[in-house]
């Protein structure tokens, strides 16, 4: 099903663009829940008609080398991974939480209406995923082996019935209860993209206006809504700002203290 005359790029440049898009909606207050839903369906559409913007498993053929599995030069490759970078320091993980296929397929399954759990270990998952980070770098640059082919992604949007399909939907399976255990464990880029964010300077916090009620805490997927954590793991979901009572409590801006009559 994946078009492979059109260029992969073109979903790299719909992800860079919409960053910035996505952090004007969200800053200037105009952002709506259609809008996620619409991006989600459009990225995972982008999945499986070009394979891109599928930063996993383009950042994994970075590593190896292969430009023909990048579908772009080395260098060209590394620069668009690096400026994704950069801007998750300035506006969060927006490419995870909506433009990333592999993330929006993750979200939306997540969506569907069974028993969740949440389990509250966002210490040990870092960890499991730093550990998964050094093997995926020690199979690239010493065995020239790509871990994330074990994971199906690619057989997964090329719609392919392998093994690795079968993985990825069991791990899509997954998703229904435990939110993006694939982005949370697995993910190589996602670990950088984690130390980004810890350091935004645009990020979803409290402002004077909070009651302490504490239930952005009990609705946040990956445990990064308490008032000291760094937001790492914070995928912009808004599931902590959709459950707030208080207008104005929970708002996106620069990562400083403000007051709600300061809000955009």
């Amino acid at each position: 099903m994946v078009l492979e005359n059109v260029p992969k790029a073109i979903g790299f440049v719909y992800a860079l663009v919409m960053i910035g898009v996505l952090a004007y909606l969200w800053y200037s207050g105009r952002w709506r829940r259609s809008i996620g839903w619409l991006l989600l369906f459009v990225s995972a559409a982008l999945g499986f008609l070009i394979f891109a913007p599928v930063i996993p498993y383009q950042f994994q053929q970075l590593m190896l080398g292969d430009v023909q599995g990048l579908g772009a030069p080395l260098i060209v490759g590394a620069a668009g991974l690096t400026v994704v970078f950069f801007l998750t320091i300035v506006f969060g993980r927006f490419i995870c939480g909506y433009l990333c296929p592999v993330g929006a397929v993750q979200e939306i399954a997540y969506h569907i209406p069974v028993r969740k759990t949440s389990p509250r270990y966002k210490n040990a998952f870092m960890a499991v995923r730093a550990l998964v980070f050094v093997v995926f770098l020690i199979m690239a640059f010493v065995l020239s082996a790509s871990l994330l082919s074990d994971f199906g992604i690619r057989d997964f949007f090329y719609l392919t019935l392998t093994t690795g399909s079968f993985v990825f939907f069991m791990v899509l399976l997954l998703s229904m209860t435990w939110y993006r255990p694939f982005c949370r464990l697995v993910c190589p880029y996602g670990v950088l993209l984690s130390l980004g964010a810890a350091k935004s300077l645009f990020r979803i916090q409290r402002t004077d206006a909070c009651i302490e009620c504490r239930k952005c805490e009990k609705a946040c997927p990956t445990d990064e809504a308490k008032r000291e954590d760094a937001k790492a793991e914070c995928y912009l979901c808004r599931r902590c700002i959709d459950v707030c009572p208080k207008e104005g409590a929970l708002v996106y801006a620069k990562n400083r203290p403000i007051s709600p009559h300061q809000e955009k």
